[in-house]
């Protein structure tokens, strides 16, 4: 028996994954994340060289950003066939942010039906026609949010829909193309938000965009996740008063509708072999040389 490939995915099913993981959204198409792989386990590293203090100071984004590519990472093995157990901050290197290992697992049809949507998946900017959105479409949401430990808040209330798309208009977010998005019209806004506000809570944070936007995306909804206009203390602190009555961080605003353009070419792409690097002693060659020692010798038999 071949125990190489029935305890373990082989090592081209990860580099698979990890492809689907490098298409998670991430603030202006940084792909501020890395991994380390080895024969039984992945680690997300933070990508400090494509970090920009000057525009995220504190690092939010980049944690955000990791966190929804840990979530498509997730997703795409578990339609492998493979559920993925995961340890946030395993360790005293702050940017070593998760490590991953995976046991064999039967695929729900939630799981492909998640995966299915990576690739469709796009940040649309323009102006969302005025077709509402089905109460069942957003309940839907926030149970994937839910899921995912993060709270996902309907912003209804006239005067909190003013607050957010007032915020909204004031400037970009968490965006894979330039320009500033066009103002919430008949759209839905949400507010996406943790319990606490810490590092193990943003990366929570972005995984929860990350089920939230995959399972819109397969709704054939049109979605934009936005995190600048929460940068500001102020306006952070507002949301969390006011919308969300003190009990609450808001991470992100989500807007979704139904598109009113059609859909924008998605955003390139990092090549998986600029994302990744082996740990010693692991990889392709070392899988393969074990391959070969399976192999029983014809001479044996004789």
């Amino acid at each position: 028996m071949n125990t190489t490939t029935t305890i373990r995915p082989g090592h081209q099913t990860v580099l698979d994954a990890l492809r689907l993981a490098n298409r998670a959204p991430s603030v202006h198409n940084t792909q501020p994340w890395h991994w380390l792989v080895g024969d039984y386990s992945v680690h997300l590293m933070a990508d400090r060289a494509r970090h920009v203090p000057a525009d995220d100071p504190g690092a939010r984004d980049l944690v955000l950003s990791c966190g929804a590519a840990l979530h498509h990472l997730r997703t795409a093995l578990a339609a492998s066939g493979w559920h993925a157990a995961v340890c946030l901050l395993p360790g005293a290197d702050p940017d070593h942010l998760a490590s991953v290992e995976v046991v064999p697992r039967e695929p729900a049809e939630q799981d492909v039906a998640l995966a299915l949507a990576i690739p469709r998946r796009h940040t649309d900017h323009g102006p969302f026609t005025a077709w509402p959105v089905p109460a069942g479409h957003l309940d839907l949401l926030v149970r994937h949010v839910t899921a995912e430990g993060g709270l996902l808040v309907p912003v209804t209330d006239p005067a909190h829909r003013h607050l957010g798309t007032t915020a909204i208009a004031s400037g970009t977010g968490w965006q894979e193309e330039t320009g500033p998005p066009a103002v919430p019209g008949g759209d839905e806004v949400l507010v996406l938000a943790t319990r606490d506000d810490d590092a193990v809570s943003r990366l929570r944070a972005g995984a929860a965009a990350s089920a939230a936007l995959l399972a819109a995306t397969g709704l054939g909804l049109a979605t934009c996740p936005l995190s600048r206009p929460l940068r500001l203390g102020c306006t952070r602190a507002r949301v969390r008063d006011e919308v969300l009555h003190g009990r609450a961080h808001p991470q992100l605003f989500l807007r979704v509708g139904w598109a009113g353009t059609e859909p924008r070419a998605a955003s390139t792409r990092r090549p998986v072999t600029e994302t990744v690097t082996y740990l010693p002693g692991t990889g392709p060659r070392r899988e393969a040389a074990v391959r070969r020692s399976q192999v029983p010798d014809p001479r044996s038999s004789r």
